[in-house]
């Protein structure tokens, strides 16, 4: 009994908790332009997109090339962080290495969310600021883009992961939180008709942004987006889609917004299907 209560105890002061995701921020075309080499830049958007145009000195880190399937149909998996650690470490990142991350929340499915999410989740210490407006906005200040491969090779570096399990849900989890938090599917609405998990609330994440530049929502206009939808922003929000990279989009405008406690469900329905509820 006594251990039940102790189990008991952490899970409700984790839930209380304001998960910190690391320094997060948006940083303005204009300003970035200015301080290019201060910051490893990652271009989250396919990679036949940043070859056909990318920011000076941004790598390409689409989230299928750190990702993987064993089967057709199964669970997409991230790369352990094993694995992963070495591969931002070809990069120059290492866990104090100031980032920038961009796309395009269209051909990117919101993998800048995702980048963003990884890092957060692997204890990264040096900033991870989005550029607000993606590529779209630096296209339209006028300011250079680069095109084919790259034609540098990064400094070495040694990532040293410190992981953050807080920000991340195991669909095991969900049975155990049900009611401590607020479920939102951020899936298209033909995948919501098709099937969710019981107690999700539809918010597709198409809505987390705004404008022709496609920028993350405000805080103001977040807080009005959940409550329309019967979200209270002040309760624990688990976000979700077929596999975790669009719900990772959703997650970063939540911290953005330095709304209380978010966490993203890596796996998605794909995990949820294979518990068999």
């Amino acid at each position: 009994m006594l251990k039940a209560f102790s189990i008991i105890c952490v899970l409700v002061l984790a839930l209380a908790a304001n998960v910190s995701a690391a320094d997060l921020a948006l940083v303005e075309a204009s300003a970035l332009a200015t301080r290019l080499a201060e910051s490893v830049i990652l271009d989250a958007r396919p990679r036949k997109e940043w070859n056909a145009g990318h920011l000076p000195g941004a790598h390409s880190f689409y989230w299928e090339d750190y990702s993987r399937k064993e089967t057709a149909g199964a669970e997409t998996r991230i790369l352990a962080p094993r694995e992963m650690a070495p591969a931002l470490a070809r990069l120059g990142i290492d866990e104090r290495t100031p980032v920038v991350i961009y796309g395009d929340a269209d051909s990117s499915w919101g993998g800048e969310g995702w980048a963003a999410w990884l890092l957060s989740s692997m204890g990264h210490r040096g900033s991870i600021r989005l550029l607000n407006g993606g590529i779209q906005s630096w296209r339209e200040r006028g300011l250079p883009l680069v095109k084919g491969p790259e034609s540098t090779v990064p400094a070495k570096a040694h990532y040293r992961v410190d992981l953050r399990p807080q920000l991340s849900v195991a669909a095991e989890d969900l049975e155990r939180l049900k009611g401590k938090v607020s479920l939102v599917d951020v899936r298209s609405t033909l995948e919501w008709f098709r099937g969710r998990i019981p107690g999700a609330v539809h918010i597709p994440w198409q809505e987390f942004f705004t404008g022709k530049e496609r920028r993350p929502l405000s805080p103001a206009q977040l807080k009005k987006l959940l409550a329309g939808h019967g979200v209270d922003p002040e309760k624990p929000v688990v976000y979700y889609c077929a596999a975790g990279v669009r719900s990772s989009y959703a997650w970063l405008v939540h911290h953005l917004s330095g709304l209380p406690d978010a966490r993203n469900f890596y796996g998605g329905m794909d995990a949820w299907k294979k518990t068999g509820r």
